[in-house]
């Protein structure tokens, strides 16, 4: 029988397995990918897993996976089948050598959750990503302080209609889903969906509930973990954690910088000047830039 405290050791990750959990520490190197190094570490309960497999692997390795109940982690909800096979938190990758351990182990698992419902998790199981978050899209910066969502443009990549709309912030309780497309595939963004039943522009650059990625914006590292905080948020009805010391160092708070107030100005009057924005639009753009000192 597994131990409480048992290791098994693989390729950028290694697993403990609890009494009634299984531990998984992802490495830190240069090699590993960097969502497993955001992640840190992640504590997956038994009763959130499904299944658990063994299968061989590329160049001499096997994979250990364990199948992961619908409904049961924010991120892997997030993710809708998105995410790319050697990005798959869930999977350990070992030298063929050590098949038969982990066979062992694996076999141990399965014994562990023989009686779970391998149908969808009432509620998420697994913990989701820690507040606060933020990343640099295209067009915006998101920032999620566990309460509400804040995008704030940046008026060199967004469109017209979301400088008119202005920055835009979503308390949780207004919002019913997130919509995560990977940056890895054509037309990736982050889209909250509203509660409200406001009609949403299907297209991610016209809508102000949403932010688009590109080449070096909102990369999977950082866009899917804030997708996957924002959605067990809006699930459980609440926001998540979030130590009181950290709320000043996000959202409102990080726009009355004076010198990020001065170059929106900027960037505004290089719009202005080249006929992007009328006079009256100027005005009263800049008044409400000027108010955030």
């Amino acid at each position: 029988m597994a131990r409480m405290g048992d290791v098994l050791a693989g390729f950028h990750a290694a697993w403990e397995f609890e009494s009634d959990s299984v531990l998984i520490r992802f490495e830190r190197g240069i090699r590993t990918p960097k969502l497993f190094q955001a992640l840190g570490e992640r504590r997956i309960p038994l009763d959130a897993i499904a299944a658990v497999t063994l299968t061989p692997g590329k160049r001499g390795t096997v994979v250990l996976r364990a199948e992961p109940r619908p409904g049961a982690d924010p991120l892997m909800e997030a993710a809708t089948g998105q995410l790319k096979e050697g990005s798959d938190p869930y999977r350990l990758v070992l030298p063929a050598e050590r098949e038969t351990l982990a066979e062992y182990y694996a076999d141990e698992l399965r014994a562990m959750i023989a009686t779970n419902d391998p149908g969808p998790a009432e509620r998420y199981l697994v913990q989701p990503p820690e507040t606060p978050l933020q990343f640099k899209a295209y067009d915006g910066k998101a920032s999620f302080d566990g309460k509400s969502v804040h995008f704030r443009w940046f008026w060199t990549g967004a469109s017209s209609a979301k400088w008119k709309a202005g920055d835009q912030g979503f308390a949780v309780s207004d919002l019913c889903g997130v919509e995560w497309r990977s940056p890895e595939v054509f037309e990736g963004h982050l889209r909250l969906l509203r509660r409200d039943g406001v009609p949403q522009p299907p297209q991610a650059d016209q809508d102000p509930a949403a932010v688009v990625f590109g080449l070096g914006y909102g990369p999977v590292h950082e866009s899917l973990p804030f997708a996957a905080a924002v959605l067990a948020a809006v699930r459980t009805g609440g926001p998540s954690a979030l130590p009181e010391s950290t709320e000043a160092d996000t959202g409102a708070g990080a726009r009355r910088d004076p010198a990020d107030i001065a170059d929106r100005i900027r960037h505004l009057g290089e719009l202005h000047e080249a006929g992007l924005v009328t006079d009256e639009e100027f005005s009263m753009k800049k008044a409400e830039l000027l108010a955030e000192l």
